[in-house]
């Protein structure tokens, strides 16, 4: 590789920031700070409801749920923050292509993480809100969204598109 070459991916070029590559990592970083604060936010909530005086009293199985859904929402938090980790860590930036790469996949099992602490938490509050068989139709329902929306709709679109 030449030293033009290894400056260029470095420190890359205005045009090299604008191009259709470049963009669309600065997109992925965009989408990844909204996803982030998302599973900040369900973090947050998860870890003051132990303290709550009435948490002691619920269902055995839905302290289950709720260790579940801590632990969903904690690595969803892991994996989304992974490419800013990454990325201090071997700043400069060498290898962009890898980086995005890399970043891409720790988005997506992010993403699954918070689909699962989406599904888990619906549960958890409409069973407390509700009851059992009410709780699981809903958080089941939120699930079937979270697939189509999230999962099935955006692979359907990458498809035709590639017709």
């Amino acid at each position: 590789m030449s030293d033009t070459e290894l400056k260029t991916n470095i420190d890359p070029t205005k045009e090299e920031l604008e191009s259709p590559e470049g963009r669309s990592l600065n997109d992925m970083l965009q989408e990844l700070r909204i996803l982030l604060q998302g599973a900040q936010v369900l973090t947050a909530f998860l870890v003051v409801l132990p303290f709550n005086q009435s948490f002691g009293k619920i269902h055995p199985f839905e302290k289950w749920v709720f260790t579940a859904t801590f632990l969903c929402s904690i690595c969803s938090m892991v994996f989304f923050s992974a490419p800013a980790a990454h990325h201090r860590l071997i700043q400069p930036l060498i290898h962009r292509m890898t980086f995005k790469l890399f970043a891409t996949r720790m988005i997506l099992i992010g993403l699954l993480f918070l689909s699962f602490a989406l599904v888990l938490v619906t549960q958890l509050v409409v069973w407390q809100v509700l009851d059992t068989v009410t709780s699981i139709l809903i958080s089941t329902f939120v699930g079937v969204i979270i697939l189509i929306i999230w999962w099935l709709f955006p692979l359907f679109l990458k498809n035709k598109v590639g017709d």
